[in-house]
Parts: C-alpha cells; structure tokens; sequence
C-alpha cells in the first residue's frame, strides 16, 4: 500500500527537531524508519509530519562514562553489535543487536527508533530491562531520565511524552557478570516470538542476583520478576523449576504463527536455555 499524503522536514539541530515536532499534534520522529515506514504504508500509523533527526550530529556514539557505557540514540544495531567498548564491559547490547533482522537493516535501524517504536518482537526491549538501563529523552523543558523498567506500557506504546525525542540510553558496566540473550525468532520478519535477556552473578555456587527481561510473549517487554525471585540466593541447580515462572501471571499474544500457549511454553524453554548458558559463562 501507500502511504497517506505527509509532510517531511530535516532539522540540523536537536532544538530545531524538538520545536517541529511540538508544532503538529500529529508529528512523528523518523530515526531508522524500519518500524515506522512499513507501518505507514500498511497505514496503521498516518503521521502529517515526519520530523527526520538522521541528519543531527552528535546522536551516534558509544562511550565510557564511570560505571556506565553511553549509547547515542541514532547509534546503529551494526556499530552497537559491533562495538568493542559494549563487548568488553556490557555485552548484552551487542548480543541482542547481533540478531536483529539482517545486515541491511542493522546498518540503517538505531537503538533510539528501536525503543521508541516498542515493537513486541523488539530485541532491545528484553535487553535494557535486563540491564536496567536509563533512557534519556529530551523535551521542550528539557532532559528526562526514564527507567528502562517504567518505559514500555503497552503494544508500541512507551513512556516517551508526543513532544519528546530519545538521545541516549545508558547501560551499567557488567564485566563481573554473565549476561546471555537468546531468541527464537520468527522465520519472516526476524523478530523475536520470545526473546529473553539474562544478567546474572554467580557465587559460590548460588545465584547472587538476577535479572531477566523478555521480550515478544506480550503486548510488550517485561521483567519476569517471579523468576528472579526464585532464583535469588538458590543454588545454580534452581534454574529449572525458577524458569517455570517466566510468563506468570502473563496475558500472552497469540497468532498464526504461535499460539498464546505456546509463547508461554517458549518463554519458559527459552528462559531456562539462556539461564543454563549464564550460569555456565559465570561458573568459568
């Protein structure tokens, strides 16, 4: 299909973006375009603006700051996945960027048009809820920090005011952790039917902390805190029946290709597969 008639505007600026996109109620940010653009030509998104922030300098980097790892938002899943900072000291990022659709798109998406669009399927979702990363919005009166924890509400439908723009996103150092993301994904469009990011610390043979965050089994991302707690202060042998909790209490998506029930029965699959990698990383 085509799309319905829209205006398209190109700001230099950070302030010039924030001022076009307050202007229309109907405005939307273009990043990567890679979930906005399909959904327009199907016309399940009908924006009269298009306010594209590609040609904003300063939105792409990855860089050190303290105990913290800084990504630009128009930092693409290529340089994210590829990125020896991330690998090195916070690699879940990579690991989810990695498995993203295919070269092509992770060369043109970007982690702030990812998170901002909420896809069900994303990968970055389960990632940064893991990680228990901060995302940075900026606003008509300023700079917002957003927990990842608080961002995702709904299907495509996050946190982020209509009059904000993400800049960064920031993920804590994990190098004295395990960290594994692990997907079943779906055979057309590559996105996750369940996707599950595992941050876990190991010591003495028991689970010191945990933290999971899944993604495609509902409407959007979510903590499977049931299994954390099962897991806190257990023996690694306690992975088993904690993973049995990860779509508790879940209202899960159902469709041609996997039924509710199913999701739920990968989610606990997928859930103990990446814990057992984990808790195997941790233990060397």
């Amino acid at each position: 299909m085509i799309p319905v008639n829209f205006d398209y505007e190109s700001p230099s600026t950070l302030a010039e973006a924030l001022k076009l996109l307050a202007s229309r109620e109907d405005a939307k940010v273009l990043a990567g375009g890679h979930s906005l653009l399909p959904a327009m030509k199907l016309r399940l998104a009908q924006p009269a603006l298009l306010v594209d922030i590609g040609r904003i300098a300063g939105l792409s980097y990855i860089r050190e700051s303290n105990d913290q790892i800084l990504v630009g938002a128009m930092t693409t899943h290529a340089d994210i996945a590829s990125s020896k900072l991330l690998q090195r000291s916070s690699p879940l990022l990579s690991q989810a960027a990695t498995q993203i659709g295919d070269t092509q798109v992770r060369n043109r998406g970007t982690i702030g048009g990812s998170l901002a669009q909420a896809h069900p399927g994303a990968d970055y979702p389960a990632a940064v809820l893991a990680l228990d990363a901060q995302i940075i919005a900026a606003g008509p009166s300023g700079e917002r920090v957003i927990a990842a924890t608080a961002f995702f509400v709904g299907m495509f439908t996050t946190a982020l005011r209509p009059d904000e723009i993400i800049t960064e996103v920031r993920v804590p150092k994990t190098e004295n952790e395990s960290v594994v993301y692990k997907k079943h994904h779906h055979p057309a469009s590559g996105y996750a039917v369940v996707g599950v990011a595992v941050r876990l610390k190991v010591s003495g043979g028991k689970i010191e902390s945990a933290a999971l965050g899944l993604s495609g089994v509902s409407q959007n991302a979510y903590r499977a805190t049931a299994v954390e707690k099962a897991l806190r202060g257990k023996p690694v042998a306690a992975i088993r029946e904690a993973a049995a909790h990860a779509a508790e209490n879940i209202e899960a998506l159902g469709d041609y290709y996997a039924s509710a029930e199913y999701r739920k029965h990968l989610a606990t699959v997928m859930t103990r597969r990446a814990l057992e990698q984990a808790a195997s990383g941790a233990a060397k």
